[in-house]
């Protein structure tokens, strides 16, 4: 399959690149993108939720009431979880979320995800530009030419660029990454990827 590779003015080189079908064409495998983006969003919690049992209120510990004679249930401790302050029954404990995933499951999402974004015409190619210094308003006329100002884009480069990096920091619905920080949450995340043409070469390259 041949993309059009674009100019900063939005306009097509003349040029085109040839993704290759065992990344771009593959047959998406929906359960893998299922499990990638659970892991990612599971190993981002912090698990540090805890509210009190009945053993660490801080209450007086003797008897509220006769055993016999109220008319009423029996009743020990104001700790009990049945009274208003008291301790809370299974309540949630600090917890590790993170688990495992295998490397080839990873791998299969993340190209599945790439492979939805080509059926669905979410995907362009940019040619290689450089900042000399972070400028917003160019970034901004840039994604502004590539008619997705109002979207939410995802910038693939195949190197660190700080300047892009800092011109694109501020505005919201935009991001930039690096081909090697690239994942399935951000890719699904995002409503256009723009993938720089070196960054294509090296994705092609590594996988």
């Amino acid at each position: 399959m041949e993309v059009a590779v674009l100019n900063k003015a939005g306009q097509e080189t003349g040029r085109k690149i040839v993704l290759d079908d065992s990344i771009f064409g593959i047959e998406p495998s929906d359960h893998s993108i299922y499990l990638d983006v659970k892991q990612y969003l599971a190993n981002k919690r912090q698990g540090t939720h805890k509210s009190k049992e009945r053993w660490e209120v801080a209450y007086s510990t003797r008897k509220i009431k006769k055993q016999k004679g109220t008319g009423g249930a029996r009743a020990g401790s104001i700790k009990s979880p049945v009274f208003v302050g008291g301790g809370r029954v299974f309540g949630p404990q600090p917890r590790d979320y993170s688990f495992k995933l295998n490397k080839k499951v990873k791998q299969l999402a993340r190209l599945s995800a790439l492979a939805y974004k080509v059926q669905q015409n979410n995907f362009l190619v940019l040619e290689d530009f450089s900042m000399e210094s972070p400028k917003t308003k160019e970034f901004v006329q840039i994604d502004k030419n590539l008619k997705i100002n109002d979207k939410k884009s995802l910038y693939i480069l195949s190197e660190q660029n700080k300047s892009i990096y800092l011109s694109s920091r501020n505005l919201e619905g935009k991001k930039v990454v690096t081909i090697s920080d690239l994942n399935t949450y951000d890719i699904v995340n995002a409503a256009v990827l723009v993938f720089m043409e070196s960054s294509i070469n090296a994705l092609q390259k590594n996988d």
